[in-house]
């Protein structure tokens, strides 16, 4: 197979209110949604340049969990979002007030990235690779 091939992958995030979490992307991480599923609502898919998070709603309130609950000794993510400008979305997700849970910086990994905790406590890394 070729690298060339494009892949990608959604997450699937289990939350507490679905329509909370669904604005919440929208209005403070910049995704957007066409459409909530189910009556009530239980099941979104917000998306932003080309990412998809599928949230769905779990019947039994306090079942969600974040790896980095599921594993306390780590600061474990959830998610890591490939970009292409770390400083801009950075600067533009401080401005709207997400909750910056790690300081954006160059990773000896290779790339430069921050952390955002969202309303459920889920961890999205997002980073672009740097030259080296």
């Amino acid at each position: 197979m070729s690298d060339a091939q494009r892949w990608t992958i959604a997450p699937y995030f289990l939350v507490d209110d679905v329509v909370r979490t669904a604005n919440y992307y929208r209005d403070t991480l910049g995704f957007h949604y066409d459409r909530l599923w189910g009556d009530p609502p239980s099941f979104c898919m917000v998306k932003r340049g080309g990412v998809v998070v599928m949230l769905s709603q779990v019947g039994d309130p306090g079942s969600v969990r974040p790896n980095r609950l599921a594993d306390p000794q780590s600061e474990a993510w959830d998610a890591y979002v490939w970009i292409e400008d770390a400083d801009a979305l950075y600067e533009e997700l401080r401005s709207r007030g997400a909750t910056i849970a790690r300081a954006i910086c160059d990773q000896p990994y290779g790339c430069r990235d921050f952390d955002v905790e969202d309303c459920n406590g889920y961890r999205l890394c997002f980073g672009q690779d740097i030259e080296r």
